[in-house]
């Protein structure tokens, strides 16, 4: 089991990870997912070891700690290290609703942190409805979750375009291609949804960054840090940012 310094991220390579071949027969018996558990004191479940988490360790604030809890979990080989689940409210039923997907935190700042999608998509509705939301990084391996909790804003357009810059040209096709979150009849469409954008810009070096397209920071006025112990009594630290004041206070798990 390994040991981490809490201040610091491990300048190892990634651990490899073995494939995996998912077939019927080798997952059609019957699992009691009421036995499944981990005790997060058993080094055969948690690849790291590190002292109790206290209030100290947000001293600085809440962003390093996140930044270096990301940075360690991709060190250790862990896949997307920085996706989060993203909350949102729906308010077109009768009653509001909650909405979570799986999104990639790309960017991180003390003013909060930064994810890109489509504004007409489901999230981009339901944030222009209520712009609260609320992302939840997990990493089970490392029995480590933080949770981000506040309002968010569309990022400025040239944040946007510096980002674009970093797309890949596939990713870049992709998103002038889907209509995000609307139907589609079979992936045949989508396909020939794409091959019909890779035409329209065949001769375009620089594909810009579409209308539709962009930025939001969610900008906290709560964080949680969680780390599982043994028992299921955890340690939970929550930020709570008031404007200029800050409060940090320890949760009973």
């Amino acid at each position: 089991m390994r040991e981490l310094d809490p201040s610091s991220a491990a300048a190892t390579e990634p651990a490899a990870q073995p494939s995996v071949t998912l077939s019927d027969a080798a997952i059609s018996g019957a699992v009691d997912l009421s036995t499944m558990r981990v005790d997060y004191g058993d080094p055969r479940a948690v690849r790291t070891t590190e002292p109790d988490l206290d209030e100290s360790w947000v001293a600085g604030g809440w962003e390093p700690l996140l930044r270096r809890w990301i940075e360690q979990a991709g060190t250790l080989g862990v896949a997307e290290p920085n996706a989060m689940v993203l909350a949102t409210v729906s308010l077109a039923g009768p009653a509001p609703r909650p909405v979570a997907r799986t999104v990639l935190c790309k960017g991180l700042s003390p003013e909060g942190v930064v994810f890109y999608t489509n504004y007409d998509s489901a999230k981009g509705n339901q944030l222009a409805a209520d712009p609260y939301a609320a992302a939840t990084f997990v990493w089970p391996s490392l029995a480590r979750q933080v949770h981000v909790r506040g309002v968010t804003e569309r990022v400025a357009p040239e944040v946007t375009e510096a980002y674009w810059q970093t797309r890949p040209r596939e990713s870049r096709l992709g998103a002038w291609a889907s209509q995000q979150s609307r139907p589609a009849a079979t992936r045949a469409d989508l396909d020939r949804a794409l091959a019909e954008t890779t035409a329209r810009f065949a001769d375009v070096d620089d594909i810009p960054v579409p209308p539709h397209w962009g930025g939001y920071l969610l900008r906290p006025d709560e964080v949680e840090f969680w780390q599982g112990r043994h028992g299921r009594l955890h340690n939970r630290i929550v930020v709570r940012i008031d404007g200029e004041r800050t409060t940090v206070l320890r949760l009973q798990p």
